[in-house]
């Protein structure tokens, strides 16, 4: 795997310094005085993966389209357990959120995924694509040995196109049922139950794009990072959420709050705009992905 960071301007190797250090004394706090076989649990690596990897990052926040890449990482551990997003991870990813929009140390936005070794090489053996484009254009950021990941396995023609027509009839559908779901609720004053399902039909909309162009997503109900990975994968996606405003932002970030919070906290409130705003874009989303989704299946069907 590659480790060279020289396509990188030097302030983006320093944050990425700063990242990396962040991550393991936020890792050290949460594995604490481990015993037993806790105490072998380890970071295997931390790969930078995506368009601040291959070179093709975009810093534009101050255009109409308001878009700047993030820091795209994979961390790598030895046991499942370190997987645990709440336990090992949520405050490392809440430090990093704080650095970037409070403090201003960090310039560049911070995502990242945490996989075993196991899940990862099970992947690469499945042929995903995205474990298999992160194994060829990544860059190790941090490794404990130089241990190689397994050679990807890619589909055939006809398996590439059979998962994702799989992924499309699936996910597709769901989220035009969270669709109807929120026009029922919203139409008979239940605004809470309104309100999650409009979150869960742009998670859907995500997870559906994701998985057919990729083969893979986290299965986080945290729309913002979904949103994140999604756009990677066409600047089409932008459009559904122009990021030129604030308060478009605001209700897009009130949306993501809407799959905890609208049920559980008896302070959420949406008003009627934005309940009209952010169903339109949901409806912009959906013809988005749908549209995205067929290209690609005629890309891969065009294949057989």
């Amino acid at each position: 795997m590659k480790t060279e960071l020289d396509h990188l301007p030097a302030n983006k190797r320093r944050e990425l310094d700063r990242v990396i250090q962040i991550l393991f004394e936020e890792f050290e706090d949460a594995h604490g005085e481990p015993t037993g076989s806790r105490k072998l649990g380890r970071i295997l690596k931390i790969i930078l993966y995506g368009s601040y990897a291959t070179g093709r990052w975009v810093h534009e926040p101050h255009t109409a389209r308001g878009y700047r890449s993030d820091f795209d990482l994979l961390i790598i551990v030895n046991q499942k357990e370190l997987t645990d997003w709440i336990q090992y991870w949520e405050k490392a990813a809440e430090r990093l959120d704080r650095e970037t929009m409070i403090l201003n140390r960090l310039r560049t936005p911070v995502n990242f995924i945490v996989h075993t070794l196991q899940e990862v090489n099970d992947g690469l053996a499945h042929g995903r694509y995205f474990f298999m484009d992160i194994a060829r254009e990544g860059i190790a950021l941090y490794q404990v040995d130089n241990s190689e990941l397994q050679s990807p396995n890619p589909k055939t023609p006809q398996q590439a196109y059979d998962m994702a027509l799989g992924y499309y009839e699936k996910w597709f559908k769901l989220s035009v049922s969270a669709r109807m779901g929120f026009q029922f609720f919203y139409s008979n004053g239940q605004y809470e139950d309104a309100a999650y399902s409009l979150q869960q039909a742009c998670e859907r909309l995500y997870y559906c794009v994701l998985l057919v162009y990729t083969f893979y997503t986290p299965y986080t109900h945290n729309i913002k990072f979904l949103r994140q990975l999604a756009e990677r994968l066409s600047p089409h996606l932008i459009e559904a959420w122009p990021r030129d405003k604030r308060k478009i932002e605001a209700r897009f970030l009130k949306l993501k709050e809407a799959y905890v919070k609208a049920k559980h906290s008896e302070h959420f409130k949406m008003t009627e705009e934005d309940f009209a705003y952010l169903a339109e874009r949901i409806e912009v989303l959906g013809t988005i992905v749908n549209e995205l989704c067929q290209k690609r299946l005629a890309e891969l069907r065009a294949e057989l």
